[in-house]
């Protein structure tokens, strides 16, 4: 019990620097765009900016065995559960713009199956981080296949990025698709065609 509390305390006092340190680098970064951090408008801006920053980055913190928790169940099901437009938000690392969009799961349960509402949460754990679309969704797909063990796994993300829309190319209409497949999915062409045509439906 000592143990967790003091590590609980590190992580509150380490929780608190961070936050202080946030802020102080978002008041020299509002001065170095040519802004005065003190007038009223931006006075708060970097605790609020900090705050945000905490929470769109909490992924690096969760835990996710604790997450899921007991939600894991006996099952003797061998159909694949699918669970469509999980929706997320991320922040791509190259620009730290955000790109948002759906996530799509499956699994093909080997004797055991989780809680449904675990699924969206693990998908936000990776999302909660600075990412890229391709490896955030192989990330959510390993992540399913190791607490599941299960048959098969198949991810799929569908996202706009706001580093394209807002600048560079400034493409407003353009989505990017990712998938990662595991086990029979990937195996398996009859299976993908399965899900892709639940998908489309």
């Amino acid at each position: 019990m000592k143990k967790m509390l003091d590590s609980f305390e590190e992580s509150s006092l380490n929780f608190h620097k961070s936050s202080e340190d946030l802020q102080w680098l978002t008041k020299q970064f509002l001065h170095n765009l040519g802004e005065n951090p003190a007038r009223p408008g931006l006075f708060d801006t970097p605790k609020r900016f900090a705050k945000a920053m905490t929470f769109l980055t909490s992924g690096y913190r969760a835990n996710i065995d604790e997450i899921v928790g007991s939600a894991l169940f006996d099952e003797p099901s061998g159909d694949f559960v699918l669970i469509r437009d999980i929706e997320f938000f991320s922040l791509c690392e190259h620009h730290m713009l955000p790109f948002f969009g759906k996530a799509h799961v499956a699994y093909i349960p080997n004797s055991k199956i989780i809680g449904l509402s675990k699924i969206p949460r693990i998908v936000d754990v990776f999302a909660r981080r600075l990412q890229v679309q391709e490896r955030m969704t192989h990330e959510i797909a390993k992540e399913l296949d190791r607490i599941l063990e299960p048959k098969g796994v198949a991810v799929i993300t569908e996202a706009s990025h706001l580093c394209m829309m807002m600048r560079g190319v400034e493409k407003q209409n353009s989505t990017t698709l990712t998938k990662a497949t595991l086990g029979d999915f990937a195996s398996s062409a009859e299976l993908r065609t399965e899900l892709m045509s639940l998908l489309n439906k």
